[in-house]
């Protein structure tokens, strides 16, 4: 259930609300706007609705039922885009965050080149992975923290916010310490015990939809961070599982408007996972941008062929300022705003 507060109604009026709603079994989840204050009820709506007559209450302007499975992050419960600030950089609500960097840090020379690369292309992020769930035990699974230390580095250099991933709760204390940004890989993406730990921080989470799961899923583990507290959350489409064997994953284009008409949680794409091929990122990129994103995460590196994860899908670290620039337009197309800073001279991208 969502109880509209009147546009004036008291701290006092509002902490009497979140009490009944607690003494009926509930949680209570207070959003503040500028103008009004939103309450969510999270129960059976059904059982709430037949014990609390909210609505004659002082200050209360109306109550509303939210029957779908997801509340906090259902656009029933905040209507407007929301728009989350991450060190100093905005993404969502027309703000346009573009995040990149390596796929792993396999070197402090690798991840601090690529770093200041995607900082003159005009990046608002730099992702580079401490931790890789890799499909195969042989295959490299990372530094561990070792590379949290070089992120730490890059940041400091460049002034880059990192978005780096948490694999598993023994993890998070030490990632916390260097995340701007917490990402949550497709395969984590219900690991519930993970998903609630996460949500009593305060860290924003970049979460992925899992290879084969539905956007109601992908919202629902959405949910799982938001009812704990935490409802900083980044939603990024990577791509789904088909039948289709032509690229690595298969990019649904349409969970992007989809999933914007349902939240008003930011969405992101990876269009690097889904394509899994070089030369197909940057028509999946501008249709991203074009259906919707509120940003893009992909990889880059100084020397694809050489790099010890995903390198056929990275890209070029000396042509990505010109993939930037091509993007750049379509983000201009769109009405929205780059986050980030100013970008050096680029020519054509490839």
């Amino acid at each position: 259930m969502m109880i509209v507060m009147q546009e004036g109604a008291t701290d006092e009026q509002v902490r009497h609300v979140v009490e009944r709603i607690e003494a009926a079994g509930a949680r209570a989840h207070v959003s503040r706007g500028e103008f009004v204050t939103v309450i969510g009820a999270i129960g059976d709506d059904r059982e709430l609705v037949a014990s609390m007559a909210l609505e004659g209450e002082p200050g209360v302007e109306k109550a509303v039922p939210i029957l779908k499975p997801f509340k906090l992050v259902s656009r029933d419960f905040q209507r407007e885009d929301r728009v989350l600030e991450i060190a100093g950089r905005k993404i969502g609500g027309g703000h346009f965050g573009l995040i990149a960097g390596p796929c792993t840090v396999e070197t402090r020379e690798q991840t601090l080149e690529t770093a200041r690369v995607c900082k003159a292309a005009g990046a608002a992020f730099l992702r580079g992975g401490a931790y890789k769930p890799r499909t195969s035990p042989y295959t490299f699974q990372g530094l561990g923290k070792p590379a949290l230390a070089i992120l730490a580095e890059a940041r400091e250099e460049t002034g880059l916010p990192i978005v780096t991933e948490c694999m598993d709760i023994r993890q998070l204390e030490d990632v916390l310490e260097v995340a701007d940004v917490i990402q949550l890989g497709a395969r984590n993406m219900q690991n519930f015990d993970l998903l609630s730990e996460v949500g009593k921080t305060d860290t924003p989470v970049l979460l992925k939809r899992g290879l084969s799961n539905t956007i109601e899923e992908w919202l629902l583990s959405a949910e799982y961070i938001a009812k704990e507290g935490n409802d900083r959350i980044i939603l990024c489409e990577r791509g789904i599982r088909t039948f289709e064997t032509a690229t690595r994953s298969t990019l649904d284009i349409s969970a992007v408007p989809v999933a914007k008409g349902l939240t008003s949680l930011p969405v992101i794409v990876d269009p690097s996972h889904a394509a899994g091929k070089r030369d197909l990122i940057l028509p999946m990129a501008r249709a991203a941008v074009v259906a919707g994103a509120d940003g893009l995460i992909v990889e880059v590196h100084p020397s694809p062929e050489h790099a010890l994860c995903d390198g056929p899908q990275a890209l070029h670290a000396d042509r990505f300022a010109a993939w930037v620039a091509d993007v750049r337009r379509c983000v201009d197309l769109m009405g929205k705003v780059m986050a980030g800073g100013e970008p050096v001279a680029a020519g054509v991208a490839g």
